[in-house]
């Protein structure tokens, strides 16, 4: 019995040993192109509001963000972005919308459904798209 399960163990090991083949796409070149390494992405640096596309869209972040840290206990984000804060700051203020909690009641402070920024609101960087688009938001 055991040299039985033995045995059974080493084949299902080398069958998981086995190199898998290479995926291919239906148009038989790469969905999305591979990054150049020698070319990363550059963050813009515009320190200015950048458009919606859409009345739902999550603005997005115009300026740098390298260094900030949003843990659960620091939010770096709402040194400038608070209600509080953004007056003095001149930064855009975080909306009401995550100042509620989940039943709409009014909160202090940031609810901690919409603590974790990056989670809808990401910085503008300069790359090209990835797939063709040719959506027009409302002008």
């Amino acid at each position: 019995m055991k040299r039985a399960a033995l045995i059974l163990l080493l084949a299902a090991g080398g069958a998981l040993a086995q190199p898998t083949p290479a995926v291919e796409t239906l148009r038989g070149e790469p969905a999305i192109p591979q990054p150049n390494a020698s070319e990363p992405f550059r963050m813009e640096r515009r320190d200015r509001v950048i458009p919606r596309s859409h009345q739902w869209h999550p603005p997005i972040i115009p300026h740098h963000i390298k260094g900030y840290q949003i843990t659960r206990n620091v939010n770096t984000c709402m040194t400038c972005h608070s209600s509080k804060a953004a007056p003095q700051t001149g930064a855009t203020p975080v909306a009401k919308s995550h100042y509620l909690d989940r039943d709409g009641r009014q909160l202090p402070s940031i609810s901690t459904r919409r603590y974790f920024c990056l989670q809808c609101h990401v910085p503008q960087f300069d790359a090209e798209a990835l797939v063709g688009n040719d959506f027009r938001g409302p002008r």
